[in-house]
């Protein structure tokens, strides 16, 4: 298997990913998906979305194997959060 290579900066890929999602994919997949991950090829356009990171980052590969992947977690602003939180009232 072949070692995938970066084509943009840390800064150029996240720009992308966030503008992709908001222009392109929220639009389509944000109701009746809170929650979910939204896997984003940078340079197609293409996403899938299911409950696993992995499985969605699987799909997408089997149809772009070389594909640049943002991931978003739909209706959050982050995929993970590591830490302490204070509970909800």
């Amino acid at each position: 298997m072949a070692i995938r290579q970066p084509r943009y900066s840390k800064e150029e890929f996240a720009r992308l990913g966030d503008e992709i999602y908001e222009y392109k994919v929220r639009p389509e997949v944000e109701k009746g998906n809170y929650g979910k991950i939204v896997a984003i090829d940078l340079e197609t356009g293409d996403f899938e979305v299911d409950a696993s990171e992995i499985a969605a980052c699987d799909r997408l590969e089997a149809t772009h194997p070389d594909a640049q992947i943002w991931i978003v977690r739909i209706g959050s602003g982050y995929v993970r959060r590591f830490g302490g939180r204070t509970k909800r009232t």
